[in-house]
């Protein structure tokens, strides 16, 4: 049969399909309108229609009869402003390329006339367009004309004035450019770019005037500071967001580089008097940066205050600083930055006056960063003594702190840290009068005088450190200075800020004594690291501070009540301990691994604390101390396995003696087991066995026997508690001969014993049997297939391999939603066995 109608008629049908579409589609454009009109806002008097008319094509709104309204497409405000910059843009391509191309072939009237006929009707012509209301077309034109004007200078200078100095005709052209788009903006007021247009010209003049003229540095940096006094006055009182922006940007960089001249001329003078002009320069510079910070909004008021500030301790900072030695100008510095705040008590506005503030807290860091380096080299030097350990008492404080810092030149370090440390400490003290003082400007909080406190406690603590490195003091005064400073810290720590601090509700339990305290016990700790290395130069020495920490940490640990200042005391308490045991073994005389029994004293020490303080939250770190002690002695007897045997076994003991308590029990216990079993392997490999089984098999029996009593008395006991140690003791130092052993009758019967666990483990669901003995059965079989499996891939082609692991990702792959399935069941199955 044919069901395919023929081309005529299959023709007429389309045509008649395709004519009710297009008028269901019409149909519905026309409904698309009317609801578009009824959302939108209507006229008060504008008729409405109840309902829509529905198939005529009429809008709502409209009387009946008229046809539907259009709207008249006009183009988009971008896409006239795109076509006007291609047009301004082609417009002064083409001049420039007439102005330095084809200038040459005519006269010098031509050109000037040419020229002036150019700018002048692209000068006049935006004026025509504003009254004309065609304000963009009048933009691109102005541009023109700003390009135009460039041009006439450029061929100015090429034609008229040849000979002229480049930099002193850019300097005039800039003045005569800036006067003329100055007047040009004011007259057609209307457009955007004349006026910035003038700024940007204005940046040169004085420039490029004082280079043309060979000045001095001083003289362009007033040139530079006059630029960014009229650039300030223009962005205070422009008119337009662009003629602002455009002075801020002038201000910004102008000002910027006055300063930088004249900081630079004031640190490079060589005397107080060849530092007043530059100091002149910087002091007018933040007047005028003050001035105008008076009338700024309250962002730009803070800059400008900043930019006062600085400026100021620039000038006067530069004046005495020529007077003074090289170690001692940066605490001239520091002091005109402590000047700065009494701005507190003048008037200026609160913006600006915050911002002065800033700038001492500036110089204030500044200072510091110059001051801290050599404190932290007084901490860090004495790491170079671990290598040099008892090699001998230098005679001063800085022989222990090796050469890495020029003590000669840091004279002045100490004083610096001193003044800041004391006038911190004065605000943490007289805190409230220092708020009423400072509340026209700032209102800190609590925190900040935490942060006060804490930064006075620190700083002053570095004062003590780096003058004793400063003044070369003997090395036994220096070790005990770090002693007896460590020791006030913890006193801090422990005891709180003291009673003014209490009286006000900062002492021990507010927030400003928690920052002190805090403070004092990250001191404390960091000190005593750092004296711990200092110590270890000598002999006596080492003993002395190390016993001397351990009894103040612990003092401090138990006097305490806050429980992450006693965890961190009584962790430190243990590492000072740990060491101790360390130099005790050392002095001995003893080798590495014969010292690692003797570190077990402290974990020891630690495991009987943890039995006596129990559920205490300090109990676990403590111990957790201890066991890293323990760790370390076994890195110490790794090199001679009979030590090693020993080692374990009494990490073993240890472990047990924590396991005795119950919330030890569950981590305790296995690792004790663990440790029992690994010493007892390791025993047996330094005595040579080669037949463990004569050694394990003693245990294994009983135990399985302890674990058949254990699952009757309590069928809900796991299969690891009771079977999991005895066929462990065995199985896994048969298996680790098994490997070494070329003989086939260990794996043979070790295979068959596994088989039989195995199937024992399935068969009454017992998880550790199944486990232990699969693993062991495939290990065992990969150890006797290995020779032949080798033998086959050897003689297999290259390519196989890779072709056979990429066919098993694929299989994989496709089947990976199965295999996630079944390896859920199979953990489900696992779950359930005991």
């Amino acid at each position: 049969m044919e069901h395919v109608p023929p081309p005529a008629e299959e023709l007429a049908l389309l045509d008649r399909e395709l004519a009710q579409l297009d008028a269901r589609r019409a149909h519905l454009l026309t409904r698309r309108a009317w609801l578009v009109g009824a959302l939108q806002p209507q006229a008060p008097n504008a008729p409405r229609w109840s309902t829509p008319p529905v198939g005529h094509g009429w809008a709502p709104g409209q009387p009946w009869g008229s046809g539907p309204r259009t709207a008249k497409p006009s183009a988009p405000r971008s896409a006239q402003n795109v076509l006007l910059t291609l047009g301004g843009l082609l417009l002064t391509v083409a001049a420039v390329a007439f102005t330095l191309v084809s200038w040459g072939s005519m006269g010098i009237g031509g050109r000037s006339a040419v020229l002036a006929l150019v700018t002048l009707a692209a000068l006049a012509a935006p004026a025509i367009l504003l009254r004309r209301k065609l304000a963009a077309t009048a933009e691109a034109l102005a541009a023109l004309a700003l390009v135009l004007t460039l041009l006439d200078v450029y061929a100015i200078h090429a034609v008229a004035a040849p000979d002229a100095d480049g930099l002193t005709f850019t300097a005039v052209a800039s003045a005569v450019l800036a006067a003329l788009w100055a007047a040009y903006g004011l007259a057609l007021g209307k457009l955007h770019l004349p006026l910035p247009a003038a700024v940007f010209f204005v940046q040169w003049p004085l420039l490029l005037g004082a280079w043309a003229a060979g000045a001095p540095a001083i003289v362009v940096g007033w040139a530079l500071l006059v630029t960014g006094v009229v650039d300030g006055a223009i962005a205070l009182w422009g008119k337009g967001l662009g003629v602002r922006v455009t002075a801020g940007i002038g201000l910004a960089v102008m000002g910027s580089a006055a300063l930088l001249v004249g900081l630079g001329e004031s640190l490079t003078a060589d005397g107080p008097l060849g530092a007043l002009l530059p100091g002149a320069l910087l002091l007018t510079a933040a007047v005028a940066a003050l001035a105008g910070a008076w009338r700024a909004p309250d962002g730009y008021a803070q800059v400008g205050g900043a930019v006062a500030g600085l400026a100021a301790v620039a000038a006067v900072g530069g004046v005495l600083r020529a007077a003074v030695p090289g170690t001692w100008q940066v605490p001239v510095y520091l002091l005109c930055g402590l000047a700065l705040l009494f701005v507190v008590r003048v008037r200026l506005p609160r913006s600006a006056g915050r911002g002065v503030l800033l700038a001492a807290g500036a110089v204030l860091a500044g200072a510091l960063v110059w001051a801290l380096p050599p404190v932290a080299a007084v901490l860090l030097g004495p790491v170079q003594l671990v290598a040099e350990v008892w090699a001998g008492a230098p005679d001063g404080f800085r022989g222990a702190l090796g050469a890495s810092m020029p003590w000669s030149e840091m004279a002045a370090a100490p004083v610096v840290l001193a003044v800041v440390a004391g006038g911190l400490g004065a605000a943490f003290r007289w805190w409230p009068a220092l708020v009423r003082v400072a509340a026209p400007l700032i209102t800190p909080g609590a925190k900040v005088r935490g942060a006060a406190g804490a930064g006075a406690l620190g700083l002053g603590w570095g004062t003590l450190l780096l003058a004793a490195a400063t003044l070369d003091v003997p090395y036994p005064v220096a070790v005990a200075l770090e002693t007896v400073l460590v020791a006030g810290l913890l006193a801090v720590a422990v005891l709180g800020v003291g009673a003014a601090g209490a009286a006000e509700g900062t002492g021990p339990g507010g927030g400003i004594g928690s920052a002190v305290r805090v403070s004092a016990l990250v001191g404390a700790v960091g000190g005593a690291v750092s004296v711990g290395l200092l110590s270890l130069a000598s002999e006596a020495a080492t003993y002395a501070v190390f016993g001397a920490l351990a009894l103040l940490f612990t003092g401090a640990a138990l006097r305490t009540r806050a429980v992450v200042e006693q965890a961190v005391l009584a962790v430190a308490a243990v590492v000072w301990g740990t060491v101790l045991t360390g130099c005790a073994a050392r002095s001995l005389g003893l080798a590495p691994h014969e010292a690692a029994p003797l570190l077990l004293v402290v974990p020891a020490v630690t495991v009987g604390l943890g039995a006596r303080l129990r559920r205490h939250p300090v109990a676990l770190p403590v111990e957790l101390t201890g066991a890293l002690g323990g760790l370390l002695a076994v890195g110490l007897a790794v090199g001679r396995a009979p030590f090693l045997a020993l080692v374990l076994a009494l990490c073993g003991v240890l472990a047990a003696g924590a396991a005795v308590r119950p919330e030890r029990r569950p981590v305790a216990g296995y690792l004790a087991a663990v440790l029992f079993v690994a010493a007892t392997w390791v025993r047996l490999a330094a005595s040579e066995v080669s037949v463990p089984e004569a050694y394990t098999l003693p245990v294994t029996v009983p135990a399985l026997v302890v674990g058949v009593l254990r699952r009757r008395k309590d069928p809900g006991a796991s299969s690891w508690t009771a079977y999991g140690p005895g066929l462990a003791a065995t199985l896994l130092p048969s298996l680790a001969v098994a490997w070494t052993d070329p003989d086939w009758l260990r794996p043979l019967l070790l295979g068959v014993a596994a088989l039989v666990i195995t199937l024992l483990g399935a068969k009454y669901r017992l998880q550790a049997l199944l486990l232990l003995g699969g693993a062991v059965l495939a290990l065992d079989t990969l150890h006797e297939l290995a020779p032949y499996v080798v033998q086959v891939a050897g003689a297999l082609p290259r390519w196989l391999p890779p072709a056979l692991a990429g066919l098993l990702l694929l299989a994989v792959g496709a089947t990976y939603e199965q295999r996630l399935r079944d390896a859920r069941r199979l953990k489900d199955v696992l779950g359930r066995m005991r």
